[in-house]
Parts: structure tokens; sequence; C-alpha cells
């Protein structure tokens, strides 16, 4: 059992490394989890880190690390048990070094996205990370969760952008992995063992982060899609035509556009009749390529699988574009779902999981279904909403049956229930359900052997 982080164990501490609990700290961005924590240690750089982790290991004290606040599966929030102490890395968020001619830049944990992409900018470079809350998530927590975003069908997820680490285990010990290496092949993977756990295994406070090239011209497009086969032929025909210049590939449903128009109407839409399907496609070009020559080529390539479309003709249009996508999750609040389902499916496989899900749920009840996404990674968005004149809170009784629908369908087309969001507390019972009984006791093993005590983020990923 652990300890609270009580008035004795916070005397150990230097005050200067605490500050008090505030709501943000403790709050879900849902509204469906409440936390608790004695304080919050404010550490200024890794030594004081390894002191705090040394603190919390000698008195069994329980330690939640703290990002930018927009996890959606509870992994920053502890609502029962002993007090724990919560870690912010908000004083250590500097840029440390960009090294342009190698395509790398160290940031420490704290550091916030955008200032990570402003500082890419900066050197001519990008940094392709791209998430709704880059204004606030931090390298650590995007690292920790492996975080996607719109880009990963081009450049992959967090994991795929960081090259060496700079951690705290648990007991206090510092791993030393801030390379900026491509190859090293020197025994096992920490920075790839670290990347995902979700601070279970140790606390990030800087890493080696991959940048690119800028592309030398960026275009998107609306394509309006009979139905996702056509969207699936559409990408193929894209990537083929356009080989690594694709940078998103992103399915939109009619119900998202309704729920625009419902809640944010000042959002400008593409089309006047809100089509059934359409993507939203993004490229990165090479130096003499156009892109809106470029994207009406790919148009008239495609035939029938594009049944109408709008091409941006400047910066500002592409922007619009990708504001209209981005406002589709803030929507989605306004409405109120049910029950929101971050998947991930093989790509062939999604039309018939699509097919699928909807007349699964009509058995439970009379629902509005929001599905919207990264086709090109494989990675939907499948969220249940109530019908116009109800609220979630009349489907409470029928939340958990919901959940268990969709991801029942997800597990029997062999995707995975959490794609990019993590697993936190919300689904410590969708791993333990759907998943690989040798990988689950290996997890068991990696964690007993790092945090035998059981200390780091108690009860995320792995249930206490």
């Amino acid at each position: 059992m652990l300890n609270a982080a009580d008035a004795t164990f916070l005397a150990t501490l230097p005050e200067a490394l605490l500050r008090p609990v505030t709501p943000a700290d403790v709050e879900d961005p849902r509204g469906r989890w409440l936390g608790q924590g004695a304080a919050v240690a404010v550490p200024r750089d890794v030594q004081q880190v390894a002191q705090i982790l040394r603190a919390c290991a000698a008195a069994r004290v329980g330690l939640v690390p703290l990002g930018g606040g927009t996890g959606l599966v509870g992994g920053q929030i502890l609502p029962a048990g002993p007090a724990p102490l919560l870690l912010s890395l908000e004083r250590m968020a500097a840029v440390r070094a960009v090294y342009p001619e190698e395509n790398v830049l160290i940031a420490e944990g704290g550091a916030v996205l955008a200032d990570v992409q402003a500082a890419a900018e900066a050197a001519d470079r990008l940094f392709p990370l791209s998430l709704a809350s880059q204004g606030s998530c931090r390298i650590a927590g995007n690292l920790a969760t492996n975080a996607g975003g719109v880009n990963v069908l081009r450049y992959g997820n967090a994991r795929d952008l960081c090259l060496g680490l700079e951690a705290v285990l648990a007991d206090g010990s510092v791993l030393q992995g801030l390379k900026r290496l491509r190859k090293d092949n020197t025994g096992y993977d920490l920075r790839n063992l670290l990347i995902g756990s979700e601070g279970t295994l140790g606390v990030i406070t800087a890493a080696s982060l991959k940048l690119v090239p800028r592309p030398a011209a960026e275009g998107a497009a609306f394509f309006v899609v009979p139905d996702p086969e056509a969207a699936l032929r559409l990408l193929a025909l894209a990537q083929a035509r356009l080989a690594g210049m694709v940078s998103a590939f992103e399915l939109i449903h009619r119900q998202s556009l309704d729920f625009l128009s419902e809640t944010l109407p000042q959002v400008r839409q593409p089309f006047a009749r809100p089509p059934e399907w359409m993507v939203l496609i993004d490229l990165g070009l090479a130096s003499g390529m156009d892109p809106a020559d470029t994207l009406a080529d790919l148009y008239a390539a495609a035939g029938d699988l594009v049944l109408d479309g709008v091409i941006a003709q400047s910066t500002a249009q592409r922007a619009a574009f990708w504001a209209l996508r981005e406002n589709i999750p803030q929507a989605n609040r306004r409405i109120g779902a049910i029950s929101s389902h971050d998947i991930a499916l093989p790509l062939g496989a999604i039309p018939a999981f699509l097919a699928a899900a909807g007349p699964a749920l009509a058995r439970i009840g009379s629902f509005r279904i929001n599905c919207f996404g990264h086709l090109g990674d494989g990675n939907l968005h499948y969220n249940v909403f109530p019908m116009p004149g109800r609220s979630r809170k009349d489907h409470e009784a029928e939340r958990e049956a919901i959940k268990t629908c969709v991801h029942d369908l997800v597990h029997r087309f062999d995707g995975s229930v959490s794609a990019e969001h993590g697993i936190g507390r919300l689904k410590v019972g969708d791993l333990e359900h759907y998943g690989d009984p040798a990988k689950l006791a290996a997890m068991r093993a990696i964690k007993a052997a790092l945090d035998p005590q059981g200390i780091l983020n108690p009860g995320a990923v792995l249930r206490a």
C-alpha cells in the first residue's frame, strides 16, 4: 500500500519545489473525472526531479505526472486512494538546442508543443507533430502517450519523431539517453519503452526530437466521396501519384457538418449541401510543384471516386479548411457525446466496420453517430450522441453497453480500442479484456522491475 503525501512527507522537500494544487491540476477536460493531490512539485532541472522521486520512493508516496491537462482517458487524474504528489514540468519548458544541419531539436519535457514547432520554424525546419491541443500540451506528455495527430500518415507518431530521452526512474536514477543518433544498437531500447508508458515507468524530462525540411509548397482540398470504400481507393491513388507528399487524409461524415452548423455556424463550410462523406487531403510538395494544379490533376485522375471538390487557392483558404476540421471536436463537446471512441482499424476493414457498427448500435437505441478522423493511418473517432431534444444524461444507463458494442466490433476486426489517447485509467479494464495475455504479463513484469513499489502514476495503464 502507498502512503499519502501528507504534511510530514511534504516537509522533506524544499518549499521552493512545491506549489498548491489548482482545479486545473485535478480536473478532466470532459468533466468525468475529479482527481486529488496533496501538492504540486515544480522542479527546475532533472536533478530536482530525481530528488523528488527519491523522496517518494523512500516514503512510498505515489507520484502522478501532469502535462498540459488535455488527456482524455484519466491518465493524469487519480480519483481515489492515498493523496499523491503531483509533478509538473512547467518550469522545465526550454528548448535547449537546435541543430538544423542534423534536423534535431532538444527540448525539455515541459516545453509546449506549439513552442517547439515555433523553434523549429525559426530554424527553417518543421516539427511535424500537430494536435488540436498544441497550444497547451507538453512534449513529455506527447511522448508519454505516444501522441498521434493529423500528420501520422506522413511523419509517424510521437515515437517516430524521437531520437533520445532524458528521464528519471522510480528510484531517482537519471537515464542519460539524450542522444542525437539515428543508429544506436546498444541493447534494449529504453527510449521506446518509456514512450507510451504514460508516466508509469519513468518521468521524461527532455527529448531529442527529429525535425524535417519544410515543404516547398502546401495545399489542401475537400473532395466529396461516395462512401468510405471510395475514400480508401482515393487515398491509395493519391499515395501512388504523390509518393511521400500526402501529409494528411481526413475522413469527415455529414454529421460533423451538421453539428458545426448547429453549434458553430460561423465556421464556413465548403459545400452548400453537406455531403454524406468527404475527405480533407493535405499535401506538402517539392520545389516547383503547384498545390492547386497538383490537386486538380488528382481530382481528374480520380474519376468516379470523387463526386465534387473544392481546392484551396491560397494559404488562407487552406487554413480555413483545417479550421473546419479542427472545430469538429469543439462542436462535439457542445452537443455532448454519450460515448466517445478513439479506435484504430486495418484500413481494409474500415468500410465493413462502419457498415456493421450502425445497425449494432441501433439495437441498443436511437442515436446520432459522428465518425471522423485520420483515415490515412486507420484512426477513427467514432462518437455516439443523443438524438435531438435529448442529452447524454438521458443515456447514462446505456453508455457502458454502447462502449462495449463498439469495442467488441473493433476487436472482431483486429483493431485497437485506443489509437492515440492512451489507456490512462479509463481503459484499464479494456486493456485487460481485449489485450493479449502474454503482452500483459510482460508489461506487468516490466512495471514490477522498474517500479517495484508502484509509486509512478499508480492505477494508470495497469491496475494498481
